[in-house]
């Protein structure tokens, strides 16, 4: 059984395999209704036989050539196991064994893909936010194209708070413009003419006129759209749990059944011994562990997509974490306000949040809450223009307020500017101070990597967008050593890939469009989806819905809950399943009574899986 189960298989619209898969159970419950009525209801046994031997014979046959595809590619599974059981039983008339065996096998599917398929069901595509249109100049007028037909030389008008529709230049006009979804970096960048504006960024509050340097293809935004395709064709390899145990318990069931064969000289012993030796426990003891796990996990708000990410998140050993809006939270703070010598702090905060107030600007907005914080009273500003991209002019109380970069405020060489976000002000032409900014580190971060370096995720990376000297303090505040900073997605892609094997399965965190790739390329990309991306969160395997990185720290807690859970159950299944394979051997045991006690294995395999979704305590 598989049961991580390929994208194309969980799309709904396109009839994927879980339809597939529940049709094929009522189908296969609606034959063997028919068999039963055709035996018992008018008497003809051989009827019966006929149905279920040409209803087992067909499934075993394409189970059979898809065995032989995985075989190609080195990949023994549990499936040869069925094949043989259901085709051993079918030989020697033991067709309502077979039976069994093929509602078993077929119901364990339609479960898993089920429970992984609603895992996906909330969530969007990464084109749902890709830019549409864009707004071209044609004889004086602005009519409206698709991104695609957009060509290199046009002029484009980005209106304020519009996307950027593909990569060009400024030719008109100045504003700010939020890069941070696709470069991580947190801070507002200015533009003004000349200036290289990115496709999937998002225009302030002027309009600016660009000349299209790029087709939408070849643009910033579709670079991330073909990274993801490419790692999505791509997976990286993993042996699941139950593969790796399928090998041996295959050589040991056909070496009990052959010697049970030969020392009877009677093919029904074979027989007889495969059905009880059929993979039931490597089948469903592991999945419905982890269909209990990703259930306990998404009581806790932790989206998991398919059980073999279970696995990858209880055994991984590196995890690498964006910046913004993952390890901090992602908007720009007040972090220190400096006034010049003999002006007062609270004062010069109160006149700046004054002449902000009724700005739209995201750093006016957090000096604004800042100074309401402070319990500051605001006074209304009796005029107040602003000058785009430099900064504004306002009237409180008399005094005229200058608020923005240094030298639209100062030009007194006295006054240095300093490395971080800050907006300088001047009173009456006065130079007063200013007001610095910054991300804000998220509280939970340094307890979050501390809980995952406990569960044994030793390697911690920070691969960010920003620049390397913001990455190197935030990383400083919560223990992280190994920092990369002024990243690209495509930067972001080879750390992750060029990891060696000891520090696999490797974990990513990010929130933005510009994580999807690595997220997709990661063994785990885990997205924070209460505040993130939709691209993000389509491309990631975990999405947290909650805006706590500790959830972090959780999943891989009830990762390794379930997955201990499971190899138990898989245990348990195969001591139980090779006592029963000792005992048909001797003969004691009929075929079809040892196909109902093999559901008796089932049943105590899924009562021990179940026990997943319960275990430990949920951290709220």
């Amino acid at each position: 059984m598989r049961y991580n189960v390929d994208k194309e298989q969980l799309e709904f619209k396109k009839g994927g395999a879980i339809m597939g898969h529940k049709q094929k159970l009522m189908l296969l419950g609606g034959v063997a209704v028919v068999a039963a009525v055709c035996q018992w209801g008018f008497g003809h046994p051989g009827g019966a036989q006929l149905i279920n031997t040409v209803a087992g014979g067909v499934i075993a046959l394409s189970m059979l050539v898809e065995m032989i595809k995985k075989l190609r590619t080195g990949d023994y599974g549990v499936d040869l196991l069925a094949v043989t059981a259901i085709v051993a039983t079918l030989a020697v008339g033991e067709y309502w064994a077979a039976m069994v065996i093929l509602l078993m096998l077929i119901g364990g599917d339609t479960l898993e893909d089920y429970a992984n398929a609603k895992a996906h069901s909330e969530l969007k595509t990464l084109l749902d936010n890709s830019p549409r249109t864009g707004h071209v100049k044609v004889d004086g007028q602005l009519v409206d194209r698709p991104v695609e037909a957009l060509t290199v030389g046009q002029e484009v008008v980005v209106r304020p708070g519009e996307l950027v529709p593909v990569d060009g230049t400024v030719l008109e006009g100045e504003s700010t413009v939020n890069e941070s979804s696709l470069t991580g970096e947190s801070k507002p960048l200015d533009k003004e003419v000349g200036d290289q504006l990115l496709s999937g960024s998002v225009n302030g509050d002027a309009t600016l006129t660009m000349r299209v340097e790029r087709t939408a293809q070849d643009s910033q935004y579709q670079q991330l759209v073909e990274l993801i395709k490419q790692a999505d064709q791509t997976p990286a390899d993993f042996v699941r749990l139950a593969d790796r145990y399928a090998l041996p318990f295959t050589l040991v069931s056909y070496l009990i059944a052959g010697i049970a064969w030969w020392v009877a000289q009677d093919p029904v012993r074979f027989a007889q011994v495969l059905v009880v030796a059929s993979p039931c426990p490597l089948i469903l003891a592991a999945p419905v562990a982890f269909v209990s796990g990703m259930s306990r996990a998404s009581h806790a708000g932790i989206v998991v997509k398919t059980g073999a990410v279970i696995e990858k998140l209880a055994t991984a050993k590196t995890a690498a974490f964006d910046k913004t809006g993952t390890l901090t939270k992602g908007n720009l703070a007040v972090s220190q306000v400096v006034p010049a010598a003999g002006q007062k702090a609270s004062e010069l905060l109160q006149l700046v949040a004054s002449a902000e107030q009724t700005s739209g600007h995201v750093l006016a907005q957090s000096i604004v809450t800042k100074a309401k914080e402070a319990g500051l009273q605001l006074v209304e500003p009796t005029a107040m223009s602003e000058v785009t991209a430099k900064g504004i002019v306002a009237t409180i109380a008399g005094r005229e307020v200058k608020v923005g970069k240094l030298a639209f405020v100062t030009t007194d060489p006295a006054v240095q500017e300093v490395a971080t976000t800050a907006v300088y002000v001047a009173v009456d032409g006065q130079y007063w101070g200013r007001i610095e900014l910054a991300d804000q580190l998220r509280p939970e971060a340094a307890t979050t990597l501390q809980r995952l370096q406990v569960a044994g995720v030793a390697h911690l990376m920070m691969v960010t967008g920003d620049r390397q000297a913001i990455a190197e303090r935030i990383a400083s505040e919560v223990g992280i050593t190994e920092v990369y900073g002024d990243l690209l997605p495509k930067d972001k892609v080879a750390h992750l890939n060029d990891l060696p094997q000891d520090h696999r399965p490797s974990i990513m965190v990010g929130d933005g469009v510009n994580d999807a790739p690595v997220l997709k390329v990661a063994d785990v990309g885990i997205a924070m989806g209460a505040h993130g991306s939709t691209a993000a969160s389509e491309s990631a395997d975990v999405v947290i819905l909650t805006d706590n990185l500790q959830k972090v720290a959780e999943a891989v807690s009830i990762a390794e809950d379930t997955l201990k859970i499971a190899k138990q159950a898989v245990w348990i299944g195969i001591a139980v399943c090779t006592g029963l394979m000792l005992i048909c051997s001797t003969g004691w045991v009929p075929t079809i009574v040892g196909a109902l006690l093999q559901e008796v294995v089932d049943t105590v395999c899924i009562l021990w899986g179940l026990k997943a979704k319960r275990a430990g305590i949920l951290v709220e």
